[in-house]
């Protein structure tokens, strides 16, 4: 409750266009004052400016920087953000005549990520991230040192580690590489456990802020924390969803992705990022109420491919069609469908969906069993998609069909048959 009384910083965001695409550098300033807004700061100005190539020493011109120095005094700002990672001889040169605080986008998504972390590997993860942003700038830190205090950009290691030597955070960086390993070979173990067991897993990506807490938690009524902010889910979380036949599989909601991720972040939460490499079935979860919906696809399937995540059937879930952007038109090369989370009937028709799609890399069976063979009808009905069930009289057998996943344990007592279904 103390979170949501502090007085929001007054900001400044800085950005420069390089390339001739304003509609994704206009986004890409509007997504900084978003993360700015789900950092508690408050945006005063913005400052801009057209440049062939970043300024090497103070990113943007001279120019705009004496611009920078007098908009800074005269709105007596606390906080200036800019679009791009800053070198330290660029914070350096940038912050001699002002008195504001100076961070990059990278420090201000890793100031939301220390924020939003619950776990103690999400935690860690988010430390890990910005010891290693910061190490390679402990020597130009300089006056900047003498301004931490609390305020965006300072949350988690605390200045205590800012001034600590590189060796002492050197040393900290491999206690906590220690730590999430030994958390890695714990999950690696559930994992290896979850596929004995061969359970169909299905994972949630999609852009942050796209609703896939919400599709999440009404499809496993768990209770994954939603809101309409950016980067409301850091820590993976796995729950059991029941499908319209009967079936249960496996859901994982994961964090949401964001274009220009800051690349320590990209290698601290892969391990997080495992998650859906193990799945069957991706849900890309797309804000349709977005404008730049087709930038979100674009952006999550580019990180993706970064993270080397394998060809994994994908099902793309507009979402929000309550609040459909006018020129929306799905662009989705895989299957899709349009819903709304909070409607029932379009949970369902996504459940729906969902069976086909995994019934579609399924094995069809047909199997007689003894009527006292009460183990292996259990599993049939809990562990397989039964379609029918028929008890025949004469040889007191039931005749069951229905499918299977592939290299399922039970796979031992059914023969896939082929089917023309």
């Amino acid at each position: 409750m103390n979170e949501t009384k502090v007085e929001q910083e007054k900001v400044i965001l800085v950005g420069c266009q390089t390339t001739d695409d304003d509609a994704r550098f206009d986004y890409s300033m509007e997504e900084l004052k978003n993360l700015t807004k789900t950092a508690n700061g408050h945006v005063v100005a913005t400052l801009t400016q057209n440049r062939d190539r970043i300024h090497p020493s103070t990113y943007i011109g001279k120019g705009k920087v004496e611009e920078l120095e007098n908009l800074a005094e005269e709105l007596e700002v606390d906080l200036i953000i800019f679009n791009d990672e800053l070198s330290p001889s660029q914070v350096r040169n940038i912050s001699k005549n002002i008195d504001a605080r100076i961070i990059d986008r990278t420090q201000l998504i890793l100031d939301i990520f220390a924020g939003r972390a619950r776990s103690k590997e999400g935690k860690l993860q988010v430390e890990l991230a910005q010891l290693q942003y910061l190490l390679p700038r402990l020597g130009g830190q300089g006056l900047q040192l003498s301004r931490l205090g609390a305020g965006i950009g300072t949350r988690g290691p605390g200045e205590t580690k800012l001034e600590s030597d590189r060796r002492h955070i050197r040393r900290r960086i491999d206690d906590i590489k220690g730590q999430l390993n030994v958390i890695v070979e714990h999950r690696d173990r559930y994992r290896e456990r979850r596929k004995r067991n061969r359970a169909f897993q299905i994972a949630l990506v999609g852009y942050t802020n796209a609703g896939k807490s919400t599709i999440f938690n009404r499809l496993s009524e768990a209770d994954s924390f939603e809101e309409n902010i950016l980067f409301a889910t850091l820590d993976p979380m796995t729950r059991k969803v029941i499908l319209p036949s009967g079936f249960s599989a496996l859901i994982t909601d994961t964090v949401g992705f964001i274009q220009d991720l800051p690349t320590t972040l990209v290698a601290a939460f892969r391990s997080t990022l495992e998650e859906v490499k193990e799945a069957d079935l991706l849900l890309h979860i797309v804000d349709s109420s977005n404008e730049e919906y087709y930038q979100h696809e674009d952006t999550v399937h580019q990180l993706l491919a970064d993270l080397e995540i394998p060809a994994i059937p994908q099902l793309t879930v507009y979402n929000k069609k309550d609040m459909i952007h006018p020129n929306f038109v799905p662009s989705a090369k895989t299957d899709s469908i349009i819903i709304t989370a909070f409607d029932k009937q379009d949970r369902n028709s996504l459940k729906q969906k969902i069976e086909e799609l995994m019934i579609d890399n399924m094995d069809y069976y047909e199997i007689e069993v003894a009527s006292d063979n009460g183990k292996l009808l259990s599993q049939l009905k809990n562990e397989t998609v039964l379609r029918d069930l028929t008890f025949n009289e004469e040889t007191q057998l039931y005749l069951c069909k229905g499918y299977a996943l592939k290299e399922h344990a039970i796979s031992k007592y059914i023969q896939p048959h082929e089917t023309n279904e």
